[in-house]
């Protein structure tokens, strides 16, 4: 069977974040909270229909939003429908994206009972004036006891999400969370720049020249110092902004990286469904709470028809690459003229580019592979770009 991963939204939370550009607010009542669940579940049932028959899930991601703002009945009962309407694999990795500032303890024993395995602590800092500077609702004491906890539950897969470029932010504190961070001794961490994304207070900050962030010259020292102290711990930086132990790396996200299918569930959730070939069709549900019940209610896919979109021949070459790239090890080219039936090299018509990367240390290719070097992390967004 083939191989398919699942992301479900859940698109409430405590407080939104000043920075957080994502599909999520707080429940506007625990009643709203309670149908947006039940009409989760209802579409678990529509999707194992339209494309659960054939494949086999092995990872589950549940993101937000802040998914820990659910009762752990309402996690279960969504664990629960997805295991009675999917076939999933022996052992499959499922994730929960969880804020400090939202779990318990009992929480938590209820997740790990229920069949969750992986746990993504929105941690972002270890610094308390960092943190209520960005909105969060947990301080530093929150992430270490929630940490603790999670252990004594039987997690044996942790990540820890750590953020750099926050105004204030000088390296010495960047690099006091990243030790922090590492004391814990996680299995995976992942360190993200901060974003500034529209439609946010933090955007119209920036916009007036009242938000203090760092310099893109600190942005990219904190990226690289995070890589090297990480590497220095034990961590493979497997993805531009991802560290892993050795085997740890996050299964469900490299589906992402890798042009792997996945289907997204929930508010707004984005899928990928292999279409016929190596062509695949795109597209997102509707982020309007209203319709997104209206259409489970009728027994339909809460589709936003205007996001569907089949892939070309093109596009799937572009978005190979694009997505790839992100990966350490880079693309893998035997693999991409299996896919496509070309060569790499006759695929683009960039090969003055390309020569010009690798001369100025920005990409290398051996082995087999075309991959970005670290001095071309800096140079990602604009290489990556060029292929699509």
């Amino acid at each position: 069977m083939k191989k398919l991963g699942i992301y479900i939204h859940i698109p409430f939370c405590v407080r939104k974040c000043p920075y957080c550009g994502f599909l999520s607010a707080p429940p506007e009542s625990e009643e709203q909270t309670a149908s947006y669940v039940d009409a989760l579940v209802k579409e678990i049932g529509i999707a194992s229909e339209a494309y659960g028959r054939d494949r086999l899930v092995d990872t589950v991601f549940i993101g937000g939003g802040t998914p820990s703002v659910l009762s752990h009945e309402q996690t279960g009962q969504i664990l629960d429908s997805l295991a009675g309407a999917f076939t999933l694999d022996e052992n499959p990795e499922i994730t929960i994206e969880a804020n400090p500032g939202t779990l318990t303890e009992e929480k938590l024993k209820a997740y790990a009972a229920c069949g969750i395995n992986r746990l993504s602590i929105g941690a972002q800092s270890f610094d308390d004036g960092l943190l209520e500077s960005i909105g969060r609702i947990h301080r530093r004491e929150d992430v270490v006891a929630v940490y603790e906890d999670a252990r004594k539950a039987g997690f044996e897969n942790i990540n820890l999400d750590l953020m750099f470029g926050l105004g204030g932010q000088t390296m010495e504190k960047w690099e006091e969370t990243l030790r922090e961070a590492v004391s814990l001794d996680p299995e995976h961490i992942s360190f993200y720049s901060l974003q500034i994304e529209e439609n946010t207070p933090f955007y119209d900050l920036y916009k007036a020249g009242k938000l203090d962030t760092a310099s893109d010259t600190m942005e990219r020292e904190m990226h690289h110092k995070a890589i090297h102290t990480l590497q220095d711990a034990g961590f493979e930086h497997y993805e531009i902004s991802n560290s892993a132990k050795p085997g740890r790396q996050c299964l469900h996200n490299l589906k992402y990286w890798s042009m792997a299918e996945y289907a997204g569930l929930g508010l707004g959730a984005h899928s990928y469904i292999e279409n016929g070939g190596t062509l695949g069709l795109r597209y997102n549900n509707t982020e309007d709470m209203t319709a997104y019940i209206g259409s489970i209610g009728k027994g339909e896919l809460p589709i936003e028809q205007r996001s569907l979109r089949k892939d070309t021949e093109k596009d799937a070459m572009g978005i190979y690459m694009f997505t790839g790239l992100r990966k350490r090890e880079g693309v893998d080219l035997a693999d991409f003229k299996a896919r496509f039936g070309l060569p790499f090299e006759s695929a683009f018509d960039m090969d003055d580019s390309v020569r010009k990367w690798q001369d100025a240390g920005y990409t290398e290719k051996d082995n087999g592979r075309f991959r970005l070097t670290e001095k071309g992390i800096d140079k990602s967004n604009d290489i990556m770009s060029e292929f699509v």
